[in-house]
């Protein structure tokens, strides 16, 4: 009976104990859900990136929340899930293949983070957010049928009908329809360029890639993209501005790496002219590791040139560096292949209609030595230099850190002679 009493009172204080336990899990979770309602709502800072600042708006919700970044047209994107710990958040974004995680620390009305992006990380502020004056459209949109959907047009009308047109294809990566993104930070170059067009008689339209704002459900993968399909893009494009009786006649201008897409497209559908800004004249390797050369360490800038060469033939490579995880993942391989396959120079010697090329002479990311290439490409071309003008069409100082600050300034006009010298090329003046 001793025993059995001593059991009992054993089992009695376990329970008591369990209770507490329980007790204080109840309180700490209480005061983590206090916490966690200061952290709900809609958050505004900017992401710390090289060349400037990228503004981000992060909605919070008890279950679930968007990411928006207007700089690229990205509004109220899902994520993946969000948990909180306190004080703590944690943010996990798929955005089209590319792994986004969000860590933050509520602190002083603030929160406190870092932005990992495929394995590179920023600093990141985020205070509460209050609703800003939205810049005015001066565009119209319409849709056109593409492979798996729809995509999303702005069409940037003149002051006259029937008018040229001319389509404006963005540069690489994350660069959406006015020229913004996230590594260049937001200038507003193409949507200046489409302005300025317009008022000049001039027509034109362009359009956020497929996983980029207006066309961000385009893309559910980004190992999903290649070089071949931009191209069908812009040829389901031209020939939608081909049989509209509101155009005179159909152009392309292509910004860097949209120069590429440009030419190709321009093989495929009925236009008038080409214009290449800023276009990479050598095949993609080349020209990478002409940009990577002395930036890197002498074993990764190896490991660089191994890749290339694998992907040069077609193969995906497995094992990458931390390091060089931005630039090689592999969901990006399978664009890489087919953007390898170009030769730009050759591309546009198979062009029948006139061709104009503008290089800036204090671009730092694409030299005279690529205009020159695709001089010698096509002899009939003609090449014009831009004297101060970098590569997002402003006028900017040769030093590379006076440079790349013009990258996220949107204040700043385009060169005062570009418009100009494409207005007078397409009239064919």
């Amino acid at each position: 009976m001793k025993k059995l009493f001593v059991l009992c009172c054993i089992a009695l204080l376990l329970v008591a104990c369990s209770q507490k336990e329980e007790a204080t899990k109840a309180d700490k979770k209480k005061e983590g859900q206090v916490m966690n309602e200061q952290l709900i709502g809609k958050w505004a800072g900017d992401i710390e990136i090289p060349n400037g600042s990228l503004p981000i708006i992060v909605d919070l919700q008890k279950e679930g929340g968007t990411l928006s970044v207007p700089a690229q047209g990205l509004s109220n994107y899902p994520f993946k899930s969000v948990t909180y710990d306190g004080n703590e958040v944690q943010i996990i974004i798929n955005l089209n293949g590319s792994f986004i995680e969000v860590k933050g620390l509520l602190k002083d009305d603030q929160i406190e983070a870092t932005f990992n992006q495929n394995g590179v990380k920023f600093r990141l502020l985020l205070k509460p957010y209050e609703e800003q004056p939205s810049e005015p459209v001066s565009y119209e949109t319409f849709s056109v049928p593409v492979k798996d959907g729809d995509l999303t047009v702005a069409l940037q009308k003149s002051n006259k009908e029937p008018s040229p047109v001319v389509l404006i294809i963005a540069g690489s990566g994350p660069t959406d329809k006015d020229g913004n993104s996230a590594i260049a930070g937001k200038n507003n170059s193409l949507k200046m360029l489409a302005e300025g067009l317009a008022q000049e008689g001039i027509a034109s339209v362009r359009y956020d890639k497929r996983g980029i704002g207006d066309n961000t459900n385009l893309l559910t993968k980004e190992d999903d993209i290649s070089v071949d399909l931009y191209v069908d893009d812009a040829v389901q494009v031209l020939n939608a501005l081909t049989a509209n009786k509101a155009f005179s006649s159909v152009h392309i201008i292509g910004h860097s790496e949209g120069s590429l897409i440009g030419m190709l497209a321009a093989q495929k559908a009925s236009v008038e002219s080409f214009v290449s800004i800023a276009g990479a004249g050598r095949a993609a390797d080349e020209l990478l590791l002409e940009q990577i050369t002395g930036q890197l360490t002498p074993t990764l800038t190896a490991e660089a040139t191994t890749i290339l060469a694998a992907l040069k033939k077609g193969e995906q490579v497995k094992n990458i560096s931390p390091e060089l995880q931005p630039l090689f993942r592999t969901s990006v391989q399978p664009y890489m292949i087919s953007w390898l396959k170009y030769n730009p120079a050759t591309e546009l010697q198979k062009l029948t209609g006139r061709v104009l090329i503008v290089q800036g002479t204090n671009d730092i990311q694409v030299k005279a030595t690529d205009a020159e290439a695709l001089k010698h490409g096509n002899e009939k071309a003609e090449l014009i230099y831009m004297d101060g003008m970098n590569h997002i069409l402003k006028n900017a100082p040769e030093d590379r850190q006076g440079n790349l600050a013009t990258y996220a300034d949107p204040t700043l006009p385009l060169h005062p002679n570009l418009l100009p010298t494409i207005q007078k090329f397409i009239a064919n003046n």
